[in-house]
């Protein structure tokens, strides 16, 4: 059985103990989370109470080790596979991460996002007050200010004229408007704006991962969307990280290009 319990260590920033059935002996650890939804999830070894307050136990299928990492698939439906990494971290300590394919995909070590200015310079974004969750830019050099937008989630504008609008969605959320038909009622509001765009959480390969619609289905009508509204893309971002620069240069595209066509006429 895999286990996880309440760690009694009320001042521990780890909250869970994980017991985790490799070999003959338990691997037992500390860990942020119940399960690596969003990101890998740090844990560090840990010793099993006697009187632990189990929250959830479910059986496993295979609990394998493979080298550095510990593969492990539990007998459900949903969110049953996932893998453990020991690694070693700065300073010779030992690291363990729990993650899930998806979360691994969504992962770039490395990675570092440019910290040059849009071609508008330091943008004015409208956010929608209906928006929730909404993005902050903290890498981008943006100022924003919220109010209601009659289209789209996230606007600039030159002289009072919106030149620029953003709609954000997350794959799950698109594949509803697909199926629904509000997508194109949606893609038809942007299309009324100067430059509009979607822009998308996730991956386009995650389409074809869709559980509850059928991918196919989902792929063809987008790929029809598109083209009854050209002059909006659909784009596909991987992360809410580089979904978020992606906007920010594109309403600063939006912005310097609204300049150009002041300047023409």
């Amino acid at each position: 059985m895999f286990r996880i319990a309440r760690n009694p260590d009320e001042d521990s920033t780890l909250p869970y103990l994980l017991w985790v059935p490799v070999a003959s002996t338990p691997l037992v650890l500390k860990a942020k989370d119940t399960w690596p939804r969003t990101a890998k999830v740090y844990c560090h070894r840990g010793e099993w109470p006697e009187d632990a307050e189990i929250i959830e136990e479910t059986p496993v299928r295979s609990c394998v080790r493979r080298g550095v990492a510990i593969d492990l698939v539990l007998n459900r439906y949903r969110e049953n596979r996932s893998q453990f990494v020991v690694t070693v971290l700065n300073g010779g300590r030992e690291g363990i991460f729990w993650q899930t394919a998806k979360t691994t995909r969504k992962t770039r070590p490395g990675m570092r996002l440019p910290t040059r200015r849009s071609a508008g310079g330091v943008l004015e974004i409208a956010v929608d007050t209906r928006e929730r969750y909404a993005w902050k830019f903290e890498r981008q050099q943006v100022t924003l200010a919220k109010r209601a937008l009659t289209v789209g989630d996230y606007a600039v504008e030159v002289d009072g004229e919106i030149v620029g609008v953003v709609e954000r969605k997350k794959l799950a959320e698109l594949a509803g408007n697909v199926v629904d038909g509000s997508l194109l009622v949606t893609l038809g509001e942007l299309a009324t704006a100067t430059r509009a765009a979607i822009v998308v959480e996730d991956r386009w390969a995650d389409v074809f991962r869709l559980v509850y619609v059928a991918p196919s289905m989902v792929a063809e009508m987008l790929a029809s969307a598109q083209v009854r509204y050209p002059n909006v893309p659909i784009v596909f971002c991987e992360n809410r990280q580089l979904a978020q620069e992606w906007a920010y240069r594109f309403l600063g595209a939006a912005v310097a290009y609204a300049d150009e066509d002041a300047i023409d006429l």
